[in-house]
Order: C-alpha cells, then structure tokens, then sequence
C-alpha cells in the first residue's frame, strides 16, 4: 500500500469542509462496525462475513486475512485526514496562524464527521509490526505537518510555547478525542465542536489572543454557552 498522501482533484476549499456519505466497500464498512462494537480481537471473520451476506471464502477473495481488513480501514482513514489537512493548509497560505487554524479545524471536523472509523485508531496495538511501521509512518507525518507550523509561528512571535513538540502531541490527543464523544444529536454541531478546539489548541501553542481571551469568537459559539468571555476594552 502507498504511505503518501494521496492526490485528490476535488478544489481544495470543498474537499475538506464537505462530507458526504461515507464511501467504503460493504465489507470494509462491516468490518468497521464490527470492530467498533466488538474490538479487533472480539470480531471473527464468519462474524463480518455473515453481516455483509457472503461466504467466508468469498470475503478472502477481496481481503486476504481480518489484519487486511483493519489495516485498509485505517490507512484509508489517515490518508483521508492528511489530505484533509494537507489541503486546508495550502488554502490558508503561508501564515503560521491561519495555517495552524485551518489544520485544526480539518482535522476536528473529519474526528466528527468520520467518528466511526477515526475511533478505529484506538485498535493500532492489533496491527501487526509491519502494518502498524506503516501506519505509525502516516500519523507522525501529520504530527510533523503541525509541527512545523507551529515551529514557524514560534520564530516569527505568533505563538509562544517553549515546547512545541510537546504543545502539538497535546493539540492532536485533544483532536482525535473528539472521535470518543462526538454525536450527531448532540448539543454542538461538528463546526461548533472544531471552532471551540481551534480556540483550545491555539492556547495550547500559546497564541497570546487565545489566552488572554481577545480572541474573537463567533456569535454562534457565544449564543450556545462558549463559556468565553471576551475581556473589557
């Protein structure tokens, strides 16, 4: 399988903002519920098998063992957010903050949108060594893409934390921890949960709007109890 990024001709600006129905092949997508209600090592193949309606045979014709199957399943979610990031980043051009937003705001939007199989990332310890190399592989890419971003706002006095490194491990738990409680009818819609994580992680890097309370909020997050003031002028 390519571990790159893959090269997607959708216009940046609607690729990744917009979702639609999730596209996966009907075993793909069996075996993803199976491994979400049933963990990696609780899910047999006769059980995925059964759900999708064919034979045991008939699912190793498409995908030779389960460890296939989980692997597909989070490398196609990885590259999804890496070209998701990847995109709002170009979008938002050269400036470490609007590039550090933008990335934040894709990768929330994709943990809401696509909770289903972002939580799948909690079976990475069910990868074999040289699935998981490769999986590790993509993931730090995406660490490495924050990274530098933050990096650069640090050298030009955008943010101030003495540890990026640190400061970007944080900012990324943080985002995909919304794929553990993010629901669709819950009180905030996927925008909403990336507008407050965006203001969250950008104290995290230390942008000093962010933690002195000047940055400005939408009136939607303030109407649906933020719980941001902004400060007196």
């Amino acid at each position: 399988m390519n571990v790159a990024p893959s090269q997607d001709p959708t216009p940046q600006a609607e690729h990744w903002r917009s979702y639609g129905p999730l596209d996966l092949h009907p075993i793909l997508l069996h075996a993803m519920k199976a491994f979400n209600e049933h963990g990696y090592h609780g899910t047999s193949v006769r059980d995925i098998a059964g759900r999708v309606g064919v034979t045991v045979p008939a699912l190793y014709y498409h995908y030779e063992n389960k460890q296939a199957l989980l692997a597909t399943l989070l490398e196609t979610s990885i590259k999804d957010v890496l070209d998701r990031c990847r995109a709002a980043a170009e979008e938002a051009g050269t400036d470490p903050l609007a590039r550090f937003r933008g990335m934040v705001e894709s990768i929330v939007l994709y943990m809401a949108h696509r909770r289903e199989l972002a939580f799948l990332d909690t079976e990475i310890r069910s990868l074999e060594p040289k699935n998981r190399a490769r999986y590790v592989a993509l993931r730090d890419y995406l660490q490495h893409m924050l990274l530098d971003t933050v990096e650069a706002g640090v050298a030009r006095g955008v943010f101030t934390t003495p540890i990026p490194s640190d400061a970007v491990r944080a900012v990324l738990v943080m985002c995909q921890g919304v794929a553990n409680w993010f629901r669709e009818d819950g009180p905030l819609t996927a925008e909403e949960v990336a507008e407050r994580h965006v203001l969250l992680t950008l104290g995290t890097v230390g942008h000093p709007a962010a933690v002195t309370g000047d940055l400005p909020l939408s009136a939607a997050l303030v109407r649906r109890g933020g719980g941001v003031r902004q400060r007196s002028r």
